[in-house]
């Protein structure tokens, strides 16, 4: 019995077309795809491939050099960095057991969610392949939280298919941002319409480096902040920015800005914490003072207290 299987949500704007996949099935029933990262790397793409001849063991192995080869589309990538380096593979009945380099754990949290996702997806069309699972060094791949991910299947991930991909809704997010002396934090309720194959979280965070239009409210993010990857992973939003995070002139402190992000992603996301990441990298002392190494919970304190009427 599988100790490990366990499923986890990917919230990364995951834009694959209909049709199930997986245990050896087709989604088309008689097609089978590669799986690719958009563009933005928000998301995955599927391209037709017709597997090869040849016995179970050497359609794996095809699948997972195509998956790492570098494509000519501007439209979609290899879901694989060129730094991260499979070293063996196994097949035990239907479970099949993937070994990574160290290298791997060099990838942010949505970089190496996609990897996943994309290599399950296409994997389990295999006839004869019903579960993946991902090691690191010869050890299972761990979580956040230090739990092992196990074996995963199309259940262990959750995605927008078919018509969804190009619709739009409608709804109001709670942002925070700074108030005028730049020491607390102001709430800021707006309407928004998004295509709803966004997810919230970066959504909200998008919002934030936009700013604030509300009188007396200030901007907490450069406004030239670029985001890497927003994902969900296990009650915990991991937002990977740039390095124009950094570069903040605004006269506001490092709470207020920290705290902006955190509490906006709380109020209106899924999640409980938030793990803010600079170029995948958390290791940070944010202005000396703030340790991103660690998700961090929402902070009520430093929220200003609204005038009563």
């Amino acid at each position: 019995m599988r100790q490990n299987h366990r499923c986890f949500m990917v919230i990364l704007c995951l834009c694959l077309l209909p049709g199930g996949c997986g245990q050896g099935t087709m989604p088309d029933g008689n097609k089978t795809y590669i799986y690719y990262v958009n563009a933005d790397g928000t998301g995955l793409v599927q391209e037709d491939y017709e597997l090869p001849d040849g016995d179970i063991r050497q359609q794996i192995a095809a699948i997972l050099e195509e998956l790492k080869r570098e494509t000519d589309s501007i439209e979609y990538k290899s879901a694989y960095p060129e730094s991260v380096r499979i070293q063996k593979w196994q097949l035990t009945n239907s479970d099949l057991e993937i070994d990574f380099s160290d290298s791997y754990k060099q990838m942010d949290a949505a970089t190496e969610l996609l990897l996943r996702a994309a290599t399950v997806h296409t994997l389990e069309q295999v006839n004869g392949v019903d579960y993946i699972k991902f090691t690191v060094e010869g050890k299972g791949l761990r979580n956040s939280e230090g739990e092992e991910e196990g074996y995963m299947n199309h259940d262990s991930f959750v995605e927008n298919t078919g018509s969804s991909i190009h619709s739009y809704q409608e709804g109001s997010l709670k942002l925070f941002f700074a108030n005028k002396a730049g020491n607390k934090l102001t709430e800021e309720v707006v309407n928004v319409r998004y295509n709803s194959n966004m997810s919230v979280e970066k959504l909200i965070t998008e919002q934030l480096i936009k700013g604030p239009s509300m009188e007396g409210a200030y901007p907490t993010l450069p406004p030239d902040t670029k985001v890497l990857g927003v994902s969900v992973r296990d009650g915990i939003c991991y937002v990977n920015f740039d390095e124009g995070f950094l570069n903040m002139d605004y006269k506001i402190s490092p709470e207020v800005r920290i705290y902006s992000v955190v509490n906006s992603i709380v109020a209106g996301g899924e999640t409980g914490q938030v793990q803010i990441l600079v170029n995948g990298e958390t290791d940070i002392t944010y202005e000396g003072d703030i340790r991103l190494e660690k998700p961090l919970s929402r902070n009520l304190e430093i929220v200003e207290e609204k005038e009563k009427d």
